[in-house]
């Protein structure tokens, strides 16, 4: 069965390289979990520009507001390191607790909410000053992080506690808790604001919260033809900024979940590499780029299409993606 799946995948990727994308100029970052490297790739032609050396077991991935870093949860170093996003040339590195592995900036641009998977702190850093602002105890392995629109609200997700926990941004405090189901890994506000997904990656679901009542409004489930259910694991989520369309990433299953975001039906999953992670839309939201765990790949899709159309390799394990619009 094993050996089916990885020559279905490996044909996908052959068949795909007929549909080369028209794209704008845009540059892809993948963190390499195992090889302690970032792949740098062409946004325009879907080719590895080069693979840069990083800290240790690179996780998390973003871009500073006016793309000028690169900012990297190193985490088996216990910091973020900053890179100069078009020369790749180590800037700094930020403090943070034990074990970062996401985080999310502030729509301002600053400060930097990292989660700290080894003890049970989100913690709260000046990426100007590389200064600590604060410590916010929350549940057990930290892990996903969104925030609000407008700023106000910061969600982050607790493996083992099961929780998404609410936190008031100017007084950092735990202003509620919501269970959910079993190890949330990610939370993606929608643009409006109006609403918090949260995946859970043994539970087998993404749930949808209301972030003013804290009141969950519904929760997808899956099912995939011919896949266990031990095989999806939902992680790594994106919703459109319309609101039309998310897409969420199942794990094992190999496959990406097309839902639609206002009725929550799932209209369709996409196969994609080996255990796909985490999600990136390009900046004008015509692609989306998946990373894939143990294929040692990324997957690129198009939006409008709904259509796998490129494979490309990295290094091992790639784990975050973030796309800069240079």
């Amino acid at each position: 069965m094993f050996r089916k799946q990885r020559f279905a995948v490996s044909a996908l990727a052959a068949g795909v390289l007929l549909f080369a994308p028209q794209a704008f100029a845009q540059t892809v970052f993948v963190t390499n979990e195992k090889d302690n490297s970032v792949t740098v790739i062409d946004g325009k032609t879907l080719e590895v520009i080069k693979t840069v050396p990083v800290g240790q077991r690179p996780r998390g991935v973003t871009l500073s507001k006016d793309e000028k870093w690169l900012l990297i949860c190193a985490s088996d170093d216990n910091n973020v390191q900053v890179f100069d996003a078009r020369t790749m040339e180590l800037v700094k590195t930020l403090p943070s607790g034990p074990d970062p592995e996401l985080f999310i900036l502030h729509p301002s641009g600053n400060p930097l909410y990292i989660a700290n998977e080894d003890d049970n702190l989100v913690t709260v850093v000046d990426i100007e000053k590389g200064t600590v602002l604060a410590e916010i105890p929350v549940g057990v392995e930290p892990e996903g992080m969104g925030i609000s629109p407008d700023g106000k609200l910061l969600v982050n997700t607790s493996e083992t506690t099961n929780m998404a926990h609410f936190i008031d941004t100017e007084t950092f405090e735990v202003i509620d808790n919501v269970l959910v189901d079993s190890r949330p890994r990610f939370a993606e506000f929608t643009s409006d604001g109006s609403q918090v997904w949260v995946s859970a990656e043994i539970g087998g679901t993404v749930t949808v919260i209301d972030p003013k009542s804290r009141e969950i409004l519904t929760k997808i489930t899956f099912d995939i033809p011919g896949v266990s259910k031990d095989a999806i694991q939902p992680v790594g989520v994106r919703v459109t900024k319309d609101r039309s369309k998310a897409f969420v990433a199942l794990g094992p299953a190999n496959r990406v979940a097309v839902v639609n975001a206002q009725t929550f039906e799932v209209e369709k999953y996409l196969l994609v590499g080996q255990r796909v992670w985490q999600l990136a839309f390009s900046p004008d939201e015509r692609f989306l780029y998946t990373t894939n765990g143990t294929s040692n790949d990324i997957s690129v899709i198009d939006v409008e299409k709904l259509r796998v159309i490129r494979s490309i390799k990295t290094g091992r394990y790639p784990w975050g993606v973030v796309v800069a619009s240079f």
